[in-house]
């Protein structure tokens, strides 16, 4: 077998043979394939498109490219929950502990923020002392005890995937639905869940900006989850507008905390309360109403709290934090950014948000760019509001001063302000599971 033929055969459109992307990947990964033949690849895929066996096969080779999550020591069904990325997205730290709360298990490991889309073990490492580095001993057994566990991905987790998403991010072919459907499922099929719910994002903060691309990457995973035996659900979820109030780590880590005690913002405790009943249902713990009211209860009777401090304190931070949270600190430097005109807020860009936030300190440029735990946005008004000329809209949040300016700019730019009051759009637009697409919405 040569990886000339293998190219060839994709750049003509014809369908690959399972041992020929075993090929591809193992070769890839050990080294045999050079990187302008795996680049050729991609460029294949990407222009003539995967079939769904195709994709099914990749992401299992991709997921069985590195070590696998064994969760069978941990009793019950083991449901996982992922997010594409967004802006404000801290809807694991919410959904998470409630769903322990309810008595099923949570042994789900996440991802740090690059760029704009901030990542979970970035805003749990925000709180002193929070530890996302364990062993998988430990991950089992904080499980067993407590029933949850969030922690940092092993470095052998889907090492494939690794590999190729650092080649298509300079190769153009990172927008191709097969390829973004392969690299997020293999990590969750590696992590050993029985079933997955994915939490789509689509809109002007999200990677997918409309609702057909996000239904399209929705099914595509849901297919694949099927093809491997592992039950997945999408709903598919607002980011034209940022999610809660704030941006920025310790500053979501406060309005999660905030959710649990049943004071967050209308938007964010409705995706969170929803994202979790899925997984309450997938789990088997009765229909969407049943569920949906088991939520209510873990939030408002305090055991979801209680669930957040026990799995902060058994990862070795301040479980304090949940009823101070002076402790996760303040920036040094702040600024109120006031409406230069009255009306009202007729959008909001909400990548430019995203990287107002990235400049103040809150995310990564790069892999290695350092993170300001306390930097971000704090949003006083978002889409819909009427606002009067000098009005605090946001307050910016920084240790490093110089950055204000520019963030100040980046969200000046953001911001659209008009005479009319725009129409409203719902923050759940679509639920795919493998009996197909129920719209919330007709077009986003």
């Amino acid at each position: 077998m040569r990886m000339y033929d293998i190219i060839a055969k994709k750049r003509d459109g014809k369908e690959l043979s399972y041992e020929e992307l075993k090929f591809f990947i193992d070769g890839y990964c050990k080294g045999t394939i050079p990187d302008y033949q795996a680049s050729a690849m991609l460029m294949a895929m990407y222009l003539k498109g995967m079939s769904p066996k195709e994709t099914a096969d990749m992401t299992v080779l991709m997921a069985n490219s590195g070590e696998r999550i064994d969760l069978s020591p941990i009793k019950g069904i083991k449901v996982d929950k992922h997010s594409t990325g967004g802006v404000g997205d801290k809807v694991t730290l919410i959904v998470a502990p409630i769903v322990a709360a309810c008595g099923v298990p949570v042994a789900k490991m996440s991802g740090r923020g690059l760029g704009h889309t901030g990542g979970t073990i970035d805003k749990l490492e925000s709180i002193p002392g929070f530890r996302t580095s364990v062993s998988r001993e430990e991950f089992i057994s904080n499980v067993q005890q407590i029933g949850i566990c969030i922690a940092g991905q092993t470095s052998n987790l889907a090492p494939a995937d690794k590999k190729l998403y650092a080649l298509r991010d300079v190769t153009a072919t990172v927008n191709s639905i097969p390829l973004i459907a392969s690299s997020i499922m293999s990590k969750k099929i590696a992590s050993g869940a029985n079933k997955i719910v994915l939490d789509v994002k689509t809109g002007s903060g999200a990677f997918m900006k409309t609702l057909d691309e996000s239904i399209a990457l929705s099914k595509t995973m849901v297919e694949i989850g099927k093809r491997a035996g592992i039950e997945t659900v999408a709903v598919i979820t607002d980011m034209d507008i940022p999610l809660g109030n704030t941006i920025g780590n310790a500053l979501e880590v406060k309005e999660a905390l905030n959710t649990l005690k049943g004071r967050g913002p209308r938007d964010l405790e409705t995706i969170s309360f929803e994202i979790a009943a899925r997984m309450l249902e997938l789990a088997g713990k009765g229909d969407m109403e049943h569920c949906r009211e088991e939520v209510r209860n873990a939030v408002y009777d305090g055991s979801a709290l209680k669930k957040f401090a026990a799995m902060v304190k058994r990862q070795g931070g301040e479980s304090e934090v949940v009823n101070d949270e002076n402790i996760l600190g303040k920036a040094e430097f702040t600024r109120d950014i006031v409406s230069d005109k009255s009306g009202y807020i007729e959008s909001i860009k909400t990548n430019l948000l995203g990287t107002a936030s990235m400049v103040l300190g809150a995310g990564r440029e790069t892999k290695d760019s350092d993170i300001d735990h306390l930097a971000g946005i704090v949003l006083h008004r978002k889409t819909g509001a009427k606002v009067e000329k000098g009005e605090v809209i946001a307050t910016l949040h920084t240790n490093n001063e110089e950055k204000l300016k520019e963030a100040e700019a980046l969200l000046r730019d953001a911001y659209v302000i008009s005479n009319w009051r725009p129409d409203t759009r719902s923050l759940i637009l679509a639920f795919v599971n493998s009996a197909g697409v129920r719209k919330y919405v007709d077009e986003i």
